[in-house]
């Protein structure tokens, strides 16, 4: 059975199904997952929900931090996702799972956990304005937010043709044409992932009503960054879950020619172990919901 373009991105599309690729990009991953968590300040009896999940970066990295009382609610879209969390968790009794958007977190009751964690999940999101008022609604007097997002609005006004980060090269006809299939029928679906920036974070987290909002930006253009170890694994890889992989945008818009001649331009660079460039900023966002009100509510009711 055919999996949903979320599972597929996260499980293959996102590294070629590849391990080495998956390899390479861990020690990013880990470092996303572990300052989401050290902002979330975890004690170990808290309930935390992880919203858009994903595989359980987050979640299951908050599992090795809790103490036997805490507990951790998986949430996401993706029921494919949310099966293979349960899968991965092997009946763990501190896990529970709940399918939903984040902007509209319906399945999880008022003022019901101590934290709430997400991790490049409002950039799919038409309504973020909404995810944080959700975020809010669903945690405790006194409870924590901890989010990472990419700012892809950097991105886009500093290095918007740069493709691979490869700088000038003797292909960029053929991969202005690849770039060309992104910004056409991919556009429209794209446009959450850009149409925000760190200061919009902020400016939501307070509308919600949260106090105590820090944010951490950090930016980066043509850093030096690692080669391009195998150029046909590349090609199977998709920048996100809403596109084509880089073969198939290939494929889709150059002659047989053409591929040729890209193919052996990236096949060289990638023997050669020429150095990319980077071009990319990120955000971490924390917030507290203002301790008042009546006290601690009871915890959560089971979810299946």
């Amino acid at each position: 059975m055919s999996r949903d373009k979320w599972a597929q991105w996260l499980l293959t599309r996102r590294d070629g199904d590849s391990a080495a690729l998956r390899a390479r990009s861990a020690l990013d991953l880990a470092a996303f997952r572990d300052g989401v968590l050290d902002g979330a300040e975890l004690r170990p009896d808290d309930v935390v929900l992880d919203v858009g999940c994903g595989t359980g970066l987050i979640a299951f990295g908050a599992l090795d931090r809790l103490g036997p009382a805490g507990r951790v609610i998986f949430s996401d879209v993706s029921r494919d996702l949310l099966d293979e969390c349960r899968r991965l968790a092997g009946g763990d009794e501190r896990c529970s799972f709940v399918r939903a958007p984040a902007e509209n977190l319906a399945g999880i009751p008022d003022a019901c956990v101590d934290v709430v964690t997400t991790r490049s999940v409002l950039i799919y999101s038409d309504r973020k304005a909404a995810a944080f008022a959700e975020f809010f609604r669903v945690l405790r007097p006194g409870g924590r937010l901890s989010i990472f997002e990419p700012i892809n609005r950097f991105v886009v006004r500093h290095r918007p043709d740069d493709l691979f980060g490869l700088g000038a090269s003797p292909v960029d006809d053929l991969l202005a044409k690849v770039r060309d299939v992104y910004r056409g029928a991919t556009e429209e679906a794209e446009r959450p992932m850009i149409d925000f920036d760190e200061r919009d974070l902020v400016d939501w987290a307070v509308t919600a009503g949260f106090a105590a909002v820090e944010l951490d930006y950090r930016a980066e253009l043509d850093v030096p960054a690692d080669p391009i170890a195998d150029w046909e694994t590349l090609k199977r890889v998709a920048p996100n879950p809403l596109v084509p992989t880089y073969g198939e945008a290939i494929a889709a818009t150059l002659t047989v020619g053409e591929r040729g001649r890209l193919d052996a331009y990236m096949t060289d660079r990638a023997a050669a172990g020429t150095p990319t460039r980077r071009t990319m900023a990120t955000a971490f966002l924390r917030a507290r919901r203002p301790a008042r009100g009546d006290g601690r509510p009871p915890n959560a009711a089971s979810f299946a």
